[in-house]
């Protein structure tokens, strides 16, 4: 078993990536890979080691990535544009044998301290001029190839970097088997992606929604993937229509992003056969726009980094308004009370487990003690209900839950109402400490430009739709909203996103 073998079986001239107006076959893919493999074994990369990547949506990654891969290695995709005092606290946790390095992380990987990194044999750059010790990326394509050697199930394949179930950021094992497992299990769902398609890859290969269901899965079934460095949305129109886009993966912020801009195309997803959204819930007036405006049904689907990360899909079935989808063949579910007994018809914590479960968090039995049973079970930390027919519906996450006066309050209800204000595009909902009441509801909003729109205003339209515990009691606006790599809202970052410079609107 290997990840990497992936892309053994497929047409040697089929596209497989195409970046920057260049394509590479999968004939030519299975070359770069094989003799970069080669390249990483004569750096003495072998098996269990890891190598960091600090690396973008380029074939850079995809290659270094099946062939650290192939040779046992540990794989450990990091965001290239983090400051250095976080890459630092990340490469310490994982003290890489190799790091591969591209421009625009080149500056902040240096400012490293390299004692962090006792194991640090190479720096790979993909610069065509490299510093003084480094090796050049094309220079290791120049290897003599190696074949993918064959691994354990439980092997782990990656370390990736989450907040986690647990709270701080901390490394979670995914094993061969855990990706390829996912990778079936989403294969079997009906309407899915298969080899036809052209997948528009702008989610982040450095987050597992990026990393293992647009090149994992894509690479699996033989599609081409059309690899986006920098988004935006007129430039995103284009291509879309320009490279015959049949599949867009993407957060709530892309589609919120295409859905208001005015001057899009009516016809621009005339070819997208399956739009899907993930990593936070997709707001109702999103959705509805760009169904109104587009003819583009947006299908959710809900996972995490820990499950590898798909849980539940949309695809193949009537979308429900609301709902995530139902669960993957091969992946057990189960909402769950305190004391982790099954619901029925309530609102429950979500359970999961199946072949797709990660491991642990690496280096942390205790973290990882706080999320796995001991049958296997992954305790999400996320709420949500279900209906009759199985189809879930994400209520909130465990640690964000607002208790004012004893009584629940769920962020996104608030902020799902907040958003269906004609001159509100986002909004993002926190509880601060109240003297009387414990907790009480603040509320963040991004508003359309120039709109005449104030805080009295704001709680009025809340009172209308709203029981009054629910409501704001505070409304700050602000000119965006903080997210992370897959465009989540950033809740708990909020107040400190503004103390240095987010701006206010």
């Amino acid at each position: 078993m290997n990840i990497a073998h992936i892309i053994d079986e497929h047409t040697q001239d089929d596209p497989a990536l195409i970046c920057s107006g260049r394509t590479t076959t999968y004939g030519q893919l299975r070359d770069q890979v094989a003799r970069f493999r080669g390249g990483l074994a004569s750096l003495g990369v072998g098996d269990g080691d890891r190598v960091a990547l600090l690396l973008g949506n380029n074939p850079h990654f995809v290659v270094a990535y099946l062939a650290a891969a192939g040779l046992g290695a540990v794989t450990v995709p990091l965001n290239p544009t983090s400051p250095s005092p976080e890459l630092q606290a990340q490469l310490a946790t994982v003290d890489p044998k190799v790091a591969v390095v591209e421009r625009q992380s080149s500056s902040s990987f240096h400012h490293v301290d390299r004692a962090v990194m006792p194991s640090l044999a190479a720096v790979v750059t993909t610069e065509a001029v490299v510093s003084s010790g480094d090796v050049g990326f094309d220079e290791l394509t120049g290897a003599d190839p190696v074949e993918t050697i064959d691994v354990e199930p439980d092997h782990v394949a990656v370390l990736m970097f989450t907040s986690g179930t647990a709270g701080a950021p901390r490394a979670a094992m995914l094993s061969h088997r855990n990706l390829l497992a996912n990778i079936e299990q989403s294969r079997t769902a009906e309407g899915h992606i298969d080899h036809h398609d052209v997948i528009y890859g702008v989610l982040p290969t450095y987050h597992i929604f990026g990393l293992n269901v647009v090149v994992g899965l894509g690479l699996a079934v033989g599609a081409t993937i059309l690899l986006v460095q920098r988004f935006d949305p007129a430039t995103a129109a284009q291509s879309i229509v320009d490279r015959g886009v049949t599949v867009m993966p993407g957060a709530p912020a892309l589609w919120s992003s295409f859905a208001h801009f005015d001057d899009l195309d009516p016809d621009t997803f005339a070819g997208v056969r399956l739009a899907l959204s993930g990593a936070s819930r997709l707001p109702s007036s999103v959705a509805r726009q760009m169904r109104e405006r587009f003819g583009v049904e947006i299908r959710e689907g809900y996972g995490l980094t820990e499950a590898s990360p798909i849980v539940t899909t949309s695809t193949g079935a009537p979308v429900r308004p609301g709902s995530v989808g139902r669960v993957l063949s091969g992946v057990d579910l189960r909402l769950v009370n305190d004391n982790g007994e099954a619901l029925v018809g309530d609102v429950g914590e979500i359970w999961v487990r199946g072949d797709n479960v990660f491991l642990g968090y690496y280096d942390d039995p205790e973290a990882t003690a706080a999320v796995l049973t001991d049958d296997g079970w992954l305790m999400t930390g996320d709420m949500a209900t279900a209906d009759d027919d199985g189809y879930l519906y994400l209520v909130d996450r465990r640690k964000d839950l607002i208790i004012v006066s004893g009584f629940n309050v769920f962020p996104a209800e608030v902020e799902e109402m907040l958003v269906t204000h004609p001159l509100i595009v986002e909004a993002a909902v926190v509880g601060v400490p109240h003297p009387h009441t414990g907790e009480a509801v603040k509320a963040y909003v991004v508003a359309t430009p120039d709109a005449d729109i104030d805080e009295e205003t704001v709680v009025e339209y809340s009172l209308d739709h709203l029981a009054r515990y629910k409501c704001p009691s505070k409304v700050i606006f602000v000119a965006e909203l903080p997210r992370n790599a897959s465009g989540k809202v950033l809740r708990r970052g909020l107040d400190d996103a503004l103390r240095v410079g987010l701006a206010p609107a």
